[in-house]
């Protein structure tokens, strides 16, 4: 049988230390494909580059493996990869490792997750993973066999129709994570905070910054796994319709 086909992007860019970690995991399961931006992406959420060219330069090609990178964004990379560089669907798209939690609300800003959600656009099984650490000297090594085993049953199983999976470890600890639960997403949110300063020519300009709060005391959530120590996997979705109130809201 044919090794499955395996497209890989995240938003930390092309040298981050989480890439690597996935691109050495996934090239154990299949023939992989990495497409990644040549500068950091994060926050970037959803975005697709329209206002410039899109470039990619192959760096890397050998048996089971080839790497492109790009001037676009984690978005701009799948859709390279499907219509230009693959010309075909992938069996699976993976993003990560991202370098900081994806969990609760995050989820809406990540490129890593972005690159996720725009696979689950075109049907594609894709998973995004996420270590909440943000330490520069950060530890991934205790992730390698839930990536594998999430990968595995993913690329068996499938997913359905426009679901992905948000994926995120508890930062490192010798005993490692205590398992996975599936979750729900948390609700919890920035609350912003804008720092004013003066350039040298007396204009202002201003530093966003601010604090996450979790109001959500649920048990079942993102959060509270990664607090426990456990592995969440929230199953997502890109229909944002409050199915809820379909039928309550009358004109």
């Amino acid at each position: 049988m044919s090794k499955p086909t395996i497209l890989i992007s995240n938003d930390d860019g092309a040298h981050a230390v989480g890439v690597r970690k996935l691109i050495s995991i996934m090239r154990k399961l299949g023939d992989v494909v990495a497409i990644l931006s040549e500068k950091p992406m994060s926050g970037m959420g959803h975005a697709v580059t329209m206002q410039q060219p899109l470039r990619t330069r192959l760096v890397a090609e050998e048996e089971g493996y080839i790497e492109y990178i790009t001037n676009g964004t984690p978005v701009d990379n799948i859709k390279l990869g499907k219509h230009l560089i693959l010309k075909k669907t992938p069996d699976l798209v993976v993003s990560g490792i991202n370098h900081g939690s994806n969990a609760a609300i995050n989820i809406i800003y990540s490129g890593t997750m972005a690159a996720v959600l725009e696979a689950a656009i075109d049907g594609i099984p894709a998973i995004g993973f996420s270590l909440d650490d943000y330490s520069s000297l950060a530890c991934f090594d205790h992730t390698d066999k839930f990536i594998e085993a999430i990968s595995l049953k993913v690329l068996k199983e499938g997913l359905p129709k426009g679901v992905c999976l948000n994926v995120n470890f508890p930062a490192f600890t010798e005993e490692g994570p205590h398992g996975i639960k599936v979750c729900r997403q948390a609700h919890a949110r920035w609350i912003e905070a804008f720092e004013e300063r003066q350039d040298p020519y007396g204009r202002n300009y201003y530093w966003m910054g601010g604090h996450f709060e979790n109001g959500d005391g649920r048990h079942e959530t993102d959060l509270k796994a990664l607090a426990e120590n456990y592995v969440s996997i929230v199953p997502a979705q890109f229909d944002f319709t409050a199915h809820q109130y379909v039928t309550e809201l009358n004109f």
